[in-house]
């Protein structure tokens, strides 16, 4: 995985550079959800690595699939990856560049596991106590997983803040075998 970020990451850093330049940053996150989107169809995730169909025919049609959603410059994109055989690293260009777009907007996406659904007035107190804490603006992703028993479990970033009571069990049980 290392190694397929490592060589997303100059794309990704043009892209960010290309879209901060035209102050486009949202546009660009859409074209590139969207080219995304469009790779990971079993149909067209087939014809990607077929040896059977030129590059540029198979450009042309992931672009017609695509239509007017993506720009001059976007389409430039994938017609650079598809001649680097790189549209594969597409995903994680796309999470390299939302990182770096976040960073520009001095907010963080955080994750918030629970063992159950977390009703709104708890998320927006989640919300609020992590903008305290890190100082930006937080953009939450809630999952249930019933694994941690009750209680919560936070990720933001390098911040990870467990709260679970699989978490506390687990702290118990590595000081009592000390």
């Amino acid at each position: 995985m290392t190694e397929r970020t490592t060589l997303a990451r100059p794309y990704a850093e043009a892209v960010f550079r290309l879209a901060s330049e035209h102050k486009a940053l949202k546009q660009w996150s859409e074209m590139l959800q969207l080219a995304v989107a469009v790779m990971q169809d079993p149909q067209v995730a087939v014809l990607v690595e077929n040896p059977r169909v030129p590059r540029t025919r198979f450009v042309e049609f992931f672009l017609d699939i695509c239509g007017k959603r993506l720009d001059r410059d976007g389409a430039n994109l994938i017609r650079l990856l598809s001649e680097n055989h790189r549209l594969a690293l597409l995903p994680e260009i796309v999470a390299l560049y939302e990182a770096m777009r976040a960073s520009a907007e001095s907010r963080i996406e955080a994750e918030v596991i629970s063992a159950y659904a977390i009703d709104e007035p708890q998320l927006v107190a989640i919300a609020g106590a992590l903008k305290r804490r890190l100082g930006c603006d937080i953009d939450l992703v809630t999952r249930i997983d019933p694994a941690l028993l009750g209680g919560i479990v936070i990720r933001a970033g390098d911040l990870v803040i467990d709260g679970s009571v699989q978490g506390k069990l687990h702290a118990l049980a590595t000081h009592l075998n000390r």
